[in-house]
């Protein structure tokens, strides 16, 4: 299963909003790369009362952000003109040359930033292409556009395994 494994994200959480982002600084991470939709938001939601207070959040403990999205660039400055990060839109992920720019754009290396995202093929791929530890988070909303649907299929057998390879060395097989 070694081939799955390049997919398999560093952590998985139910929430980007559960992560423990204090806790994180302290161990010296400094930079945060977040996706968007069914991320932060549902699909195309605006920024809620949530987002902009974990982004305040962020922000107090001494974090840089930034959100880097596939989308269109009207979809990510509306969300980003409530939240107040540095955005990358058309991303191309999981191509790293954006995830290497993000880092540039918030001053932080590879071992300082952490990438949250609630896809494996796109998000968690290109951050750990690119040397970032990597958080997957479920999707916030199950309503998806249909090349997403198919993705989550194939998102489901990998994440079979990588359950299964975490258990495996949680019991010190």
């Amino acid at each position: 299963m070694a081939l799955l494994e390049r997919f398999y994200p560093d952590e998985y959480m139910d929430s980007a909003y559960e992560i423990d982002y204090e806790a994180l600084y302290e161990r010296g991470y400094r930079g945060v790369i977040f996706d968007i939709d069914n991320t932060l938001v549902e699909h195309g939601a605006p920024a809620d009362a949530r987002s902009i207070a974990l982004f305040e959040r962020l922000r107090r403990i001494g974090f840089e952000s930034l959100l880097l999205s596939n989308n269109k660039e009207p979809r990510v400055k509306t969300f980003n003109d409530k939240v107040h990060s540095r955005y990358i839109y058309k991303a191309g992920k999981p191509a790293v040359r954006n995830y290497v720019r993000a880092m540039e754009l918030m001053g932080t290396a590879p071992e300082t930033t952490m990438f949250v995202g609630d896809q494996l093929f796109t998000d968690v791929w290109g951050a750990k292409k690119a040397g970032i530890r990597t958080w997957l988070v479920k999707p916030i909303h199950p309503k998806e556009e249909i090349q997403i649907v198919l993705k989550r299929k194939l998102e489901r057998i990998v994440l079979f395994f990588y359950r299964r390879a975490r258990k495996r060395k949680e019991n010190g097989d």
